[in-house]
């Protein structure tokens, strides 16, 4: 089956905060959106079929994710794509990776704790984070001798891993993930780990083979992996995520803060139900989608590379989303931001909104003509700063 990805869709006053919330972080309204991470993509005609044929049923009532329809696609969809075999017994379920994520740090630190985190860090880390009165520590992409100086300080508690990395696209080599576990483990520290973009690996940027590999391989005493399919096939907005929690209890008393604390013991059905057809029917679409974002990427080094070839800018392994690094350039990320605003007319992510000055996050995402038009624009503004 073929699938269409270059008719543009209109999401304009259809309440999305990329296209229609631009004004609150830009402050200007008709902005063309390169920004949150969402894609301008329909979701898969087969997630679409299946929420169709659930909608028609017409009872939208109280819902149990127990069950071996959920379970076993979400263990399927390990075992094909990631080559790995899970114990479904120790699935979660929650209405996000990011309410995933605070639960555990609420469990597993007290207030004042220290929580490790890679830099360039995702904001949604950040605002967890420090919203429950937790300290970052960061450390650098790559980095392992900050790594274990950062989990050896007294009072680090939690590792977030995001893996793929977000903003860079970096995939983990199997010998860095290891030697991340055995340094949490040498030291105490819990990981849990967010694997919400591990389905967009693109084969032609990683080298040897390379391919994502989920925590459950190297976890070991305290950890979780938080993952969701709304990432890679495009239906963040049906909420829903899910969990593998590597202890029993630890297992056990999440669901019990879930139920209880959280009250959210029931799943919305629609995003269960596009769970399912996704990860029972979806590949096809995603292995479509993977190419055309592939393409996309080489659009944007194509482009950079002949207009600035001193930033030597590469696609990301993994993503749609391009982590830019302008220093080379001396641009000033104010006067970068004024010039495609006010100027081009266009909303790029500037990187100091992941703690890192002289860089932008870029969504291409979406139809390639759209992609053209804004690495374009961010080009002519750069000559014009440059």
């Amino acid at each position: 089956m073929s699938y269409d990805f270059d008719t543009p869709v209109d999401r304009r006053g259809t309440w999305c905060i990329q296209w229609d919330g631009v004004a609150d972080r830009f402050g200007a309204d008709g902005l063309l959106p390169f920004t949150i991470s969402d894609m301008d993509f329909t979701s898969p005609p087969e997630v679409l079929d299946a929420l169709q044929r659930r909608i028609a049923h017409g009872v939208f009532g109280y819902t149990d994710w127990r069950h071996d329809d959920f379970l076993s696609a979400v263990g399927d969809w390990f075992s094909s794509r990631h080559g790995t075999e899970i114990d479904t017994g120790r699935i979660v379920y929650g209405p996000s990776v990011l309410n995933q994520l605070s639960q555990l740090l609420r469990m597993w630190t007290e207030p004042g704790d220290g929580v490790v985190v890679h830099t360039p860090t995702y904001d949604g880390f950040r605002k967890a984070i420090s919203g429950l009165g937790r300290e970052l520590r960061g450390v650098p992409v790559g980095d392992m001798t900050a790594l274990e100086r950062q989990l050896a300080r007294p009072g680090s508690k939690v590792l977030v891993l995001c893996s793929p990395h977000n903003p860079t696209g970096r995939v983990w080599t199997g010998a860095e993930l290891a030697q991340t576990a055995r340094l949490a483990a040498a030291h105490g520290v819990a990981v849990v780990s967010d694997e919400i973009h591990a389905d967009f690996v693109h084969p032609d940027f990683v080298s040897d083979g390379q391919r994502h590999l989920p925590w459950t391989r190297f976890g070991t005493g305290r950890w979780a992996l938080i993952t969701s399919a709304t990432k890679a096939f495009n239906f963040p907005a049906l909420s829903g995520s899910y969990g593998i929690i590597g202890d029993p209890d630890d297992h056990a008393e999440f669901l019990r803060r879930m139920q209880t604390g959280e009250g959210l013991a029931s799943p919305a059905v629609l995003s269960l139900t596009a769970h399912i057809a996704a990860y029972r029917r979806g590949g096809p679409w995603l292995d479509a989608l993977g190419a055309y974002v592939a393409g996309n990427l080489r659009m944007v080094a194509e482009r950079l590379g002949s207009a600035f070839p001193e930033l030597g800018w590469r696609p990301p392994q993994a993503g749609y989303l391009a982590w830019i690094d302008l220093r080379p350039l001396g641009v000033d990320d104010a006067d970068l931001q004024r010039e495609l605003i006010e100027r081009e007319k266009v909303a790029i992510m500037p990187g100091t909104t992941y703690d890192c000055d002289g860089f932008v996050r870029f969504n291409i995402g979406c139809p390639r003509p759209k992609a053209e038009q804004g690495v374009d624009a961010l080009i002519r503004a750069l000559r014009r700063l440059a």
